[in-house]
Parts: structure tokens; sequence; C-alpha cells
């Protein structure tokens, strides 16, 4: 057992067996700050840090000098405040993750200096930090324990009230220290890692970091910011890590890093938030808010905000794992119109090349003889199609030798080789190096050919993982592991925005700024009750992390315990189903059969379902106009309406949907669940009746015809009051409003066309 419950060996990485560290690794932590200038618009404050003995018991090794660096302060307007240092290397001022608004202007910092305090105040005279000099209180009594270690004591206040401030002295004694405020790690004699702490107080409730299958409040729990194939969405490995929490308290905090980083959320020290990177740079945004849609607002300033997906994409989207011919692709999409079933897109996963999952960019010569017009004919019948691939290069593909010449994918070693295989990257010869301009372009031209036979949307699948040990032209591959996926998504959208001319992806991995590349999917959950509980809890974060846009599996991805052939229940599908129409988008996917005609018990309960679907778009793409513009994503965790009800921030199997639906899935085979109803008056979306309600719901009970859905009373809806095949049918001049006020009796009933 390997867990010691020590901050300095569990969290800091070092070995238990410090021998082992000897003349490689050391400890340097920060003291109080000696100097403070200002630096252009910004602050420059000169901080000593004072290394420390190679021992759990924390103390300095005096026999080592002091080394000082400077931590710089700049303020972004009147809510974001900067907070740099790099030990020993510069601090990147731009990145791809950064796309700041042209409204974010730096605004200058000054200086007050007292005896005991430093204070930085912007020029209109609103307090931005304050760092604190004074020694604490003491009434000498006992000489049993040393004095506690100088510490830099710090308090950030972003947008001049929230108070953020650095954990100086989170510790037991002196020498037993559970966070350190600010420090360093040198390995090799050169600075290799960097960590700082947060004040957490007790009741301090923490979201986001990105698409976490965790509980809603994240305190107690520690991640690592390492992108990877998540299998599954029940675990800790998750597909999309985003170096960016929200808290209670009112306040973000975004870590403009690629590098691996881990984040102990209240958890290896209640008192504390604690950041660990594996690179010798902390640059930090705070961010301070008055609601937990404006914090996410600003972070969408600084690293960028999503368009609006065009209007079929949110219609229903049918694939499975795999299509292999022209026949079995126009035989669904016929079957799906002539059962009434309205569908917009048709996904052809791995099996549309000459080889199974061997990725070449080509259809399948023989089974789809001609292409351009197998896509020509679907669009006929208002179907788009989609196309799976994925950005590694098998040795047995037809572009491996161009790829290898020109160095479009990340060179190997001498000697390395590998082989080409189904699921995992590693075992693909290359990874396309997105660094490169002129692997891009490359990368472009091989899917310009696709989308210029009219080919809509390309699934930008993996993405999350690379091969760490080859050589990339603009970044070290531990940088680029986390930020790939922006670079490979950036350019599929920008291509098939260029050609198509709307611009969207269907990506899985993610990082900080992917969110300007809809839409993202949350990745192979199991068909299972758990596997839909896991993927909204994954998208209620993600959501959280500044992502609009968001799908999932219906009705899960994989089979259980059978991986491909496990039989999915009829009760699974039909809940999975009204889950995916209060969703932004909706697509069937899975390994084994996903069209509802075969599932007989319930096809007509589906169907229903998808025509309540199509009725909605008029409100989905009014609320998706809104993630455009706004923090607030299109799903929604209840805390974003209801931050001062403290159980809002415990619950994640409920969620809003745009503005005015309050959607409680049913998650289990029983069709009754417990619901929290926000105080307010609420009236049944299903039914009509009003609930004047201000808590739980116990044991609510619905048929498979119904789902727990709610709007507020008074609230107008608008929808399409039309039967269509597709989104091709609608005409937009044609919407009707809803009131769902006492007239209101049910959608069912004002819908006569379901």
């Amino acid at each position: 057992m390997k867990q010691t419950n020590h901050q300095f060996f569990d969290f800091l990485d070092f070995n238990t067996d410090l021998s082992l560290e000897e003349g490689v690794s050391r400890l340097w932590k920060a003291c109080k700050p000696i100097d403070i200038q200002n630096i252009g618009l910004g602050v420059v404050l000169t901080v000593p840090f004072q290394c420390q003995l190679l021992s759990n018991e924390i103390a300095p090794d005096t026999s080592i000098p002091k080394k000082n660096y400077q931590v710089f302060l700049r303020a972004f307007g009147e809510k974001i405040l900067r907070v740099s240092v790099g030990f020993e290397k510069e601090v990147a001022q731009t990145s791809p993750m950064l796309e700041m608004t042209d409204d974010i202007q730096e605004v200058k910092l000054n200086i007050e200096k007292s005896n005991e305090t430093w204070s930085v105040k912007d020029v209109k005279g609103v307090i931005r930090a304050v760092f604190d000099l004074s020694n604490p209180e003491i009434d000498y009594w006992s000489d049993l324990l040393p004095e506690p270690e100088e510490s830099l004591q710090a308090v950030f206040y972003p947008d001049g009230k929230k108070a953020i401030t650095v954990s100086a002295y989170d510790q037991f004694f002196p020498n037993r220290m559970d966070a350190m405020c600010l420090s360093f790690i040198e390995k090799y004699g050169e600075p290799s890692k960097a960590s700082i702490s947060f004040h957490a107080k007790p009741d301090e409730k923490f979201v986001g970091t990105g698409e976490r299958f965790s509980k809603m409040d994240l305190s107690g729990n520690t991640f690592q910011l390492k992108n990877q194939d998540g299998q599954g969405v029940n675990n800790k490995r998750t597909y999309k890590n985003i170096p960016f929490y929200l808290s209670s308290e009112m306040y973000g905090m975004f870590l403009h890093t690629s590098t691996y980083c881990k984040f102990s959320i209240a958890d290896f020290s209640t008192r504390s938030v604690q950041l660990l990177v594996e690179e010798p740079v902390l640059d930090i945004f705070l961010i301070g808010e008055d609601s937990p849609d404006k914090i996410i607002y600003q972070y969408k300033k600084i690293t960028g905000f999503p368009t609006v997906p065009p209007l079929w994409s949110y219609g229903i989207w049918m694939s499975k794992m795999t299509y292999f011919s022209e026949e079995e692709v126009t035989t669904i999409c016929n079957r799906l119109r002539d059962e009434d079933f309205p569908c917009d897109v048709i996904h052809l996963d791995t099996g549309w090349f000459k080889t199974d999952w061997l990725c070449e960019w080509k259809f399948n010569a023989e089974r789809f003889p001609n292409p351009k017009q197998f896509v020509s004919n679907l669009k006929s019948k208002g179907y788009r199609v989609s196309l799976w691939q994925m950005p590694y290069i098998s040795e047995d593909a037809e572009q491996y030798e161009e790829a290898k010449a020109n160095n479009y994918m990340g060179q190997l070693d001498a000697g390395v080789m590998r082989g080409g295989s189904n699921f995992s990257n590693l075992d693909y010869a290359g990874t396309i190096d997105f660094t490169y301009p002129k692997a891009v372009e490359w990368y472009k031209d091989l899917l310009r050919e696709l989308l210029n036979m009219g080919v809509v949307c390309i699934k930008t699948d993996f993405g999350e993982e690379i091969h760490l040990d080859a050589n990339y032209h603009d970044m070290a591959p531990e940088k680029l592991n986390n930020l790939y996926a922006l670079l490979y998504q950036k350019a599929a959208f920008e291509v098939t925005k260029e050609v198509a001319g709307d611009g969207v992806v269907w990506a899985r991995a993610g990082w900080s700024g992917c969110q300007r590349y809809p839409i993202h999917w949350g990745g192979d959950a199991a068909a299972s009750w758990d596997g839909m509980a896991g993927s909204l809890k994954g998208g209620l974060h993600l959501g959280l992390s500044g992502f609009g846009f968001w799908s999932h599996d219906i009705p899960g991805f994989h089979g259980v315990p059978n991986f491909m052939n496990s039989v999915i229940p009829d009760d699974l599908y039909v809940r999975w189903t009204q889950f995916g129409v209060f969703t932004s988008h909706m697509r069937y996917h899975g390994t084994s059969k996903r069209e509802p005609y075969y599932y007989p018990n319930i096809a007509s309960i589906v169907k229903k379902w998808w025509k309540l679907r199509y009725a909605l778009l008029p409100y989905i793409l009014q609320e998706s106009e809104k993630t455009t513009a706004s923090g607030f994503p299109v799903i929604r965790a209840l805390l974003m309406h209801h931050q001062e009800d403290k159980m809002c921030w415990h619950i994640d199997d409920q969620y809003y949907f745009g503005d005015d639906f309050l959607v409680a899935p049913m998650m289990n085979s029983e069709n009754k669940r417990d619901v929290y109803l926000p105080e307010g008056n609420w009236i049944n979306f299903f039914t009509g009746e009003k609930f004047e309600a201000n808590g739980w719901l116990k044991d609510f009970e619905v048929s498979m015809d119904d789902m727990p859905v709610w709007v507020k009373e008074g609230t107008i809806i608008p929808i399409y009051p039309e039967a269509v095949s597709c989104t091709d049918d609608m005409d937009m001049n044609n919407i009707e409003n809803i009131k769902i006020d006492a007239n209101f009796k049910g959608i069912w009933k004002s819908l006569d066309f379901i």
C-alpha cells in the first residue's frame, strides 16, 4: 500500500524512500516578499524561496542560500487578475488556449506601502491584492516546538470583493505542513514543478475541472489533469480535463497550462485547494463575479466562445459501430422514413474504409462504388452524412510513407516501430503533428476531398493521447498531449466550415479552448443505468467548465457484460432517449443495433419522443444562441440558477435544459425517483399539474410514456407545430408559442400531430 496520507509524498510526489531523492529533488518554499515595483501596467513582486530539508518534516535548509523569483500581477478589466511566476522559465503570454475578446483590456495597477502591508489597487482605487508583511502575534510560554518558517501571505481580489487567500500556514505544527503557499520542486539542480495553494472554507463547494464522472461537489478529491481514453464514464479516467474550477465563494480559477497537473480540492488538506504543475511555471487567471454563469462568461472571454451549430445538427443522428456498405446505409435510411421516424444525420463509423478501423480517409471502392452520388442521394432524402476517422496513422495506411517522408506525424526515435490495430493509438505508427503547419494543411486536404463530396461532419474521435516517445515540430510531447485535442479539432472545424459552410465536428477529447469547436460528446458509456448517470455527471461538470454543446451515445455505447453483444433493455432505451431529447444534441450509437425498429415493444414510444424533439427545436435553437454569448451551457447544473440554495451544489442527476426546463431523467427500472424542486411555482410539462414547491418530491412516479420535467409557471416555450421528417422540412416562420399556465394541459395534448 503506497499511499502515505502526507502531502509531501502523495501530492508533491516525493519518493517515500528519501535516499533515492538525495541529489535529485529538493523542495523550495516562498518566504515574505522583499520588493514590489510597477512594471508596464502591472506589478512585479520579488519573492525569496528557501530550500527545505529533504524530509517529510518540513524545515528550512539554511545551508543553502535563498533564491529570488519574480511574481507578476496583471489586471484585465474589473473581474480578472492574472498571477504568474516562472522559475527560471519565461511565462508564455499567449497560447492556442487563449482567445481573449477585444474588451478584455489590461488596466494599470498602483502600489501602496505601509510598514506591514503592500496593497495593489487599480486606477479606480479598487483593491486587487494585499501582501501581509507582519509577524503573527505571539505570547511566548514554550520553546517545545520550532518557530514557524516565514511564508508568503497574500490575498488576491480579482474583482475587488472576492478574497482568494494563499494558504500561508496550513499546518499541524510548523514542520508538519498539509499545503504549501507557493513552492517549486528542483530536480537535478533545475526547477521542474511548481505548486500553489488557496484557502478553502469549511463549507466551500467546487465544480468543474472538465468532464468529471463524480459527484457535483468535488471537495475531497484529487484529480490528475491528464487526458486519456476514459474507457467508460464511471471512473477517474476522462477524455476532457479542463484546468478550471468554480467555487461556491463565487470565484473561478483557470490554470493556463497544457502540462500535466494535479488539483487537490480540499482533499490532502480540507483547508486548501492545491495545484501542482509538471513545469516550473504558474500562470493563473483568477475571476471574481456574482454568479456562476458570469464567472464562466469571463472564463470564455479568456479562452473563447463557440458558434451556434447548424439547424440540422439538432435533429436525430443515427449510428452504430458500424455500417459497412452503401446498401446497408440506404436500407436503414429508407426504413426510418417509411416508418415515420424523423432523422437528419446518418453517421458512418469505422467501417467505411477499405479495411475496418484502418483509417485512410477514403471510401471502400467495392462497398461504396460512387461515394459522391451516395452522399448526394442521401441528401435528397434529408440525410446528412457524418464520417468517423482518427488522428493516428497505421503503418499499413496508404498515407503512411507520405506522412513519414514529410514529417507530417510525430517522428519516433530510430529503431522504434509501431503496428496497426484498433482502439489504442499507441499501436499505430504515428500521430499527426498538428504543431506543424504543413501537416495541418495535409490533414485538411484529406478532409477536403470528403467534404467536397457533400459530407458535412467529421467525427474527430480519439486525440486524448499521443505518442509520447515521438518528436513533434513545435512542442514537447508532455505539453502537447493535453493540448492536442484543441489543435486537432480546430483543424477539422476550420476545414469543415470552409468547405461545407457549417462549423461543426463531433469530438471526444477536450482541453481549455476546445469549447470553440462544438460538438463534444461524452465518450464510451456503458449501456446501463450507471452509464447513463455517469454520462450526465460528466456533461454537467463539462458545462461548468465552459462547454456549451454536449451529447452522449444513446442508449450507451457498449454492452454489459458482453461488450459487443449484450441486449439493450427496452426501458433503458426509452429512458435514455428521453434524456437525449433534453440534451443539446442527440445521437444513437453503440456496439450493436441502435435503430428503434429493432425494439418493437417500445418503437412507438421512441417515435413519439423523436417527434417531440423536433417540436422543441425552436426552443433549443433559442437557448443555443444564449450559450454563444453567455456563460450558460445548453444543459446546466441546478446551481447555475440557484446559487444560494446549498442543496443545488450537490445535485448531479437533475439539470436545467436552457433557462426554462427542469429535467430529472429516470435512471432506474422502478419508474420512480426522488426529485428536488427549487423554490417556485412549477408545472409538469407532460401532465400540466401544478406544484408549489421548495423541496423534495419523494418517490415521484411516472410511466415509460412520460418523464419528470417541469417548467416555471408563466413561461413561454417556442415550438414547431407540425410533423417533419427532418429539419429540411421546417419553416421557422411557422413557430408557435405555448404558454405554460393554468390552461396548459400537458405537451402531449398541445401537439396534436404526435
